[in-house]
């Protein structure tokens, strides 16, 4: 299979917001087209480009495709691609909110070119040598695409030895597109309400974070591989990343500080949303179906409490401000597992920062940088409802009585003794190791008040696996198709790693179902550029290898008369399909009229999964606030044809619900 040219993945030139057309019938081209849905993050701005300018930067654009594709396998691409990527969302998309925004985008060109021509003809660039406010990028695993960070870099901080990072996570920001981004990366300091512009401790990090998806969904994989990036160019102690944010970002600094906590060495929540159902103010008589409830816990801090106790944590909040209901929502949270938030409050502020605080906020990072990690904590706690966040350091849960409901792990590591101690609860399977925690020879495992030895190999064991069998604990891991980490759900979980599209290869014959495929699968891909802004990778069946089938999660749209891949699994897939009907868990559905969409572990590799007929399940209608930007939708659901895709649904959802654990 030949690859596209990564700009064209970068960059999306093309016409990838076109109206929806592809492999229909006659009697599906008869049928009223569905209404398109109203884009609302970003906004469509409202300034025309001079058509002159706009046909130059089109041309300069275009010349980027070929140019990109020249010094791909040279370090550094990204940070040329990133800078045209800019300018050209903002160009195809409609992105300029203001007539003095309009120079921004011949700006970036003359700094792509700039870092081009260096590239090209030099092994070092001056950007990375470069102090101060610096604009970056990096290209996703997830999409291929190319994504921006900026960097400041103090004048004296000694980047010879390993120095601290703190890593800033945005606020919210509807028109802060990537031309906007990069312009406020590129003219201030941001990050702590810019209170800390002259510091010389630390490199401070900016990710974009896919603009504004609440630091959730791809957004969070985001800040990793910003890390990541910054790591290859700079000496970054591990041990002394801290990771902060304010509004949107504070919200970010929670839930991301709830699932990772083994990753800093501190977190710092200012002003953000911690759930969703008070900060909502929402009521019985208004809540969403309890699917939508139950998915909740995917991002509510709540329902990880218990992992603070392995992070310094701090909070702010204005005294004045309404976003303070989070922070004091935590206070009472942590309270009832035995932990007392730090949690500054600025008298007479609404929602910003005032000098005070942020001096008791620094003196704190101060400390937690002098302090780093703990690399090999003695002592676990840990709480989560979902394997897609299943552990701390050395303990990883790997399987669970049952998803959604909390599971709880206690571990207490006796190096002299070589014992370890663990309390579980909804557990029934987890793995030991790594993190500097040595040969595990001899080990004793106290599980539950049973006690297991692991006898000596005669070398060093440096990983064990325990699981549940009929109440007994044993050594081994659990055997035949079950959810584990990374392969759990819901339907979203497959766009948080590398995943391509696979559309239809042949007609579909249902003029219902064949005008529904045509829509949803370009409104995936059309709202995945505009949110998400990346392209969707997109290889028909035929091109698919076996790279594809084992690094990517396959979204296939269509049924099996009309999709190759489809057809190739269907058996193994827990569904029967044929040109009339579909059955579905113990029901029946005619083809005219529904469709199945469901992710499941691909029968070709169970290491990644299969989506049928879905998208990003949250939709436009949700983008209003941060805090409903949750999976709408479960494993699986049965799909009305009777009722349009609209800016909350594709579709009358006849059914929905989560497979068990065993993928059942």
């Amino acid at each position: 299979m030949s690859l596209l040219p990564l700009s064209r993945l970068a960059f999306g030139v093309g016409a990838i917001l076109c109206a929806p057309a592809f492999l229909t019938v006659a009697s599906a081209q008869d049928l009223e087209p569905i209404p398109e849905i109203e884009r609302r993050l970003p906004p469509a701005g409202g300034i025309e480009l001079p058509g002159d300018l706009k046909s130059s930067l089109e041309a300069r654009i275009a010349e980027y495709e070929d140019r990109i594709w020249e010094i791909d396998q040279k370090s550094h691409a990204a940070d040329v691609g990133v800078l045209v990527k800019a300018v050209d969302l903002a160009v195809r998309l409609g992105e300029f909110y203001k007539e003095n925004e309009i120079p921004l985008a011949e700006e970036m060109l003359n700094l792509a070119d700039e870092r081009y021509k260096e590239i090209d003809e030099k092994e070092t660039h001056s950007w990375t040598s470069q102090r101060g406010l610096i604009v970056r990028g990096y290209q996703s695993s997830i999409d291929e695409s190319y994504q921006p960070y900026g960097l400041e870099v103090p004048e004296n901080l000694d980047l010879t030895k390993p120095v601290p990072l703190l890593v800033w996570l945005h606020g919210r920001g509807d028109k802060t597109t990537n031309l906007h981004f990069l312009k406020g990366c590129m003219r201030k300091s941001q990050a702590l309400g810019g209170f800390v512009k002259d510091q010389e401790k630390c490199i401070i990090l900016h990710p974009f974070g896919r603009q504004c998806v609440g630091w959730k969904h791809a957004g969070e994989i985001d800040v990793f591989e910003a890390i990541e990036a910054v790591k290859r160019d700079y000496k970054i102690d591990a041990d002394r990343i801290a990771l902060a944010g304010f509004s949107m970002g504070g919200a970010g600094a929670w839930h991301i500080g709830a699932h990772y906590p083994d990753q800093f060495c501190m977190v710092h929540a200012g002003a953000g949303f911690a759930e969703t159902k008070e900060y909502n103010k929402l009521t019985p008589e208004n809540y969403p179906a309890p699917y939508v409830q139950t998915l909740w816990k995917l991002y509510d801090v709540p329902f990880y409490t218990r992992n603070f106790l392995n992070v310094p944590l701090l909070a702010y909040s204005g005294s004045d401000d309404k976003q303070k209901q989070a922070a004091d929502l935590m206070e009472r949270e942590l309270a009832k597992v035995g932990h007392d938030l730090t949690h500054v409050i600025g008298e007479g502020m609404g929602h910003k920062y005032n000098q005070e605080s942020i001096d008791k906020i620094w003196s704190a990072l101060l400390s937690a940088w002098e302090k780093g990690r703990t690399q090999t904590p003695s002592k676990i706690e840990w709480q989560t409802p979902t394997l897609r966040y299943s552990g701390h350091s050395w303990l990883e849960l790997t399987s669970l009585d049952q998803h959604w409901e909390s599971s709880t792990a206690s571990a207490q590591w006796d190096k002299n003794e070589q014992k370890l101690t663990v309390d579980l609860e909804n557990v029934s399977a987890f793995e030991v190791g790594g993190h500097g925690i040595g040969d595990l020879s001899n080990l004793s495992v106290v599980v539950n008040g049973q006690t297991l030895e692991a006898a000596s190999p005669g070398f060093a064991l440096d990983a064990l696996s325990l699981k549940r069998e009929e109440n007994q604990w044993k050594w081994g891991e659990p055997t035949g198709l079950r959810k584990r980490p990374g392969i759990q759900g819901p339907i979203d979980d497959a766009f948080m790693s590398h995943f391509v599209v696979v559309p239809p290869d042949s007609e579909v014959k249902s003029p219902k179902l064949a005008r529904w495929v045509d829509f949803e699968r370009w409104h995936f891909t059309s709202r995945w550029e505009a949110l998400m802004r990346g392209k969707a990778i997109e290889y028909s069946a035929g091109d698919l290898d076996s790279g594809d089938i084992e690094t990517a999660n396959l979204i296939l749209w269509g049924d099996p008369k009309s999709n190759a891949m489809i057809a190739e699994i269907i058996d193994q897939l827990p569904i029967e399909w044929n040109e009339k009907e579909f059955t579905f868990r113990g029901k029946t559905y005619s083809c005219a009229e529904h469709v199945p969409g469901f992710i499941f572990p691909n029968p070709l590799n169970p290491k990644r999964y299969v989506v049928i007929n879905s998208g990003l399940t949250f939709r436009e209608g949700h983008d209003g606030t941060n805090s409903q930007q949750n999976p709408k939708l479960p494993d699986w659901a049965v799909i009305g044809l009777d009722e349009l895709p609209d800016k909350n649904s594709p579709g009358r959802i006849v059914d929905a619900g989560f497979f068990d654990e065993s993928w059942k």
